[in-house]
């Protein structure tokens, strides 16, 4: 069994509660913080864990926290980025809605080590019930003295707030978060300067998701010496999985970053194996915004080596042969599922979220999800597929923000590793309606590689 440490205590009644979760342990991280370690204690035990942004980009967290201006008079702000919102991800909503205090504690703990006295909770709009439970929590918290006025005699202060969105995946982008908290349009900001210059109310703030300050609460407890001691190489601690898709056992998993993608995707202590003794076709491993992966690229790499669930294995061989481990929604697809179906479901999606500022993405997102829709619905031509890259590459890093990336990279994955389903929906519109093009080549073990010439 993976060892744990965000969900280790999840099984217990009532850790929802203040009084179960303290008698659990709670609180413990932050009365250590505050009492003994002091802020540079703290940001020091996060540099040494290695713990990276659990939101996507993976950023280590520690550096990010050490790039805040420290201006004299001018206040800090901690923003929660609880906007969850890429297709596939859903382990941040089981955290605020199982366990909140461990999400209270750890921005607690962040808080303090930022000097920052005001902390904001921006929880996407679907989530409509979440906020209730993380209001009780933090009227539990400050009832008890961890929250509000000289917290627990330290002279320390901390108000939380909690803050609804109204439902745009846009406003996971840290800086259209941030002008949505201040009341505005959510329209991302161009950078510099980046928020921890001038972020909340032109102030220095910063962003992390809820996975990433629910995870400062374990670094404190054990120490960042310890905690690399799970995971491997720059994968350090633990990691939430959003398992979905064509699988026995779909959930939330906390996995330790050194078993294999085959191990999680078949083993009973995970996703248990494909449903209905079907056999793999292809997984997006991070979120929707990363590119999909056929069966033989997933197993392993191109180069032969088993592929792990870590950062830099899922990232092994670039986009022309690999993926990103992202936001961890990892979404598993049988050898029934249409790549072209699923590729136009994505692009509709991206094309509904764009924010519209940016005229590639604005316009792109719209043509990509035209062509899409003509070759499912058998009205494509064979240019149209040249076509789509062409659009695709032309909104890659063309935008402010990473939006139009995310929805370009996986219409061009799609492209590359599917070429061929592609082509058999234009060549065959009639059939295409009526049946799928099936595993295919998809799940071929890969030529073995040509040695390096010496």
């Amino acid at each position: 069994m993976g060892r744990k440490l965000l969900l280790d205590k999840a099984h217990i009644e009532g850790i929802r509660y203040y009084d179960t979760y303290r008698s659990n342990g709670g609180y413990a991280a932050a009365e250590k913080a505050l009492k003994t370690l002091g802020p540079d204690g703290v940001l020091d035990e996060v540099k040494k864990s290695g713990l990276r942004g659990r939101g996507g980009a993976g950023f280590p967290t520690g550096l990010k926290w050490s790039f805040i201006a420290k201006p004299e008079g001018v206040p800090r702000y901690l923003v929660c980025n609880a906007d969850e919102s890429e297709p596939g991800t859903f382990k941040d909503r089981y955290l605020m809605e199982f366990i909140p205090h461990l999400l209270i504690e750890g921005l607690l703990i962040s808080s303090f080590a930022l000097g920052a006295n005001s902390c904001y909770i921006y929880i996407r709009g679907e989530y409509a019930w979440i906020p209730d439970i993380l209001e009780q929590a933090i009227a539990e918290a400050k009832n008890k003295g961890w929250l509000g006025k000289n917290i627990q005699g330290t002279g320390f202060d901390l108000e939380i707030y909690v803050q609804r969105g109204a439902g745009a995946y846009i406003c996971g982008e840290e800086t259209a978060l941030i002008e949505s908290l201040e009341g505005k349009r959510g329209n991302p900001r161009i950078k510099p300067p980046f928020p921890a210059v001038k972020g909340l109310w032109q102030s220095p703030t910063v962003v992390n998701n809820v996975e990433t300050l629910a995870a400062v609460v374990p670094i404190i407890n054990i120490g960042g010496d310890e905690y690399i001691k799970y995971g491997t190489g720059k994968s350090t601690g633990t990691k939430l999985i959003s398992a979905c898709g064509n699988i026995n056992k779909p959930g939330v998993y906390e996995i330790e970053m050194n078993i294999s993608v085959e191990e999680f995707i078949y083993s009973d202590e995970y996703c248990g194996g494909i449903k209905n003794n079907k056999r793999l076709k292809a997984c997006i491993p991070g979120g929707s915004s990363v590119p999909v992966l056929p069966a033989n690229l997933l197993l392993k790499t191109a180069k032969g080596e088993t592929r792990m669930m870590t950062y830099e294995s899922l990232a092994d061989g670039g986009f022309a042969t690999g993926s990103m481990l992202g936001s961890g929604g990892f979404i598993v697809m049988d050898e029934d599922q249409c790549i072209v179906r699923n590729t136009l479901t994505f692009a509709r999606f991206y094309h509904h979220e764009s924010c519209g500022q940016c005229s590639p993405c604005r316009e792109g997102t719209g043509w990509m999800k035209k062509v899409l829709q003509n070759i499912e619905y058998g009205k494509g031509k064979m240019s149209d597929i040249d076509l789509l890259w062409d659009i695709q590459r032309k909104i890659e890093g063309n935008t402010i923000c990473p939006l139009g990336d995310a929805a370009a990279w996986p219409v061009a994955a799609a492209i590359r590793h599917f070429r061929d389903e592609f082509e058999w929906h234009v060549a065959n519109p009639q059939e295409s309606q009526t049946r799928n093009f099936g595993l295919a080549h998809y799940a071929d073990p890969l030529p073995a590689p040509t040695p390096a010439a010496v």
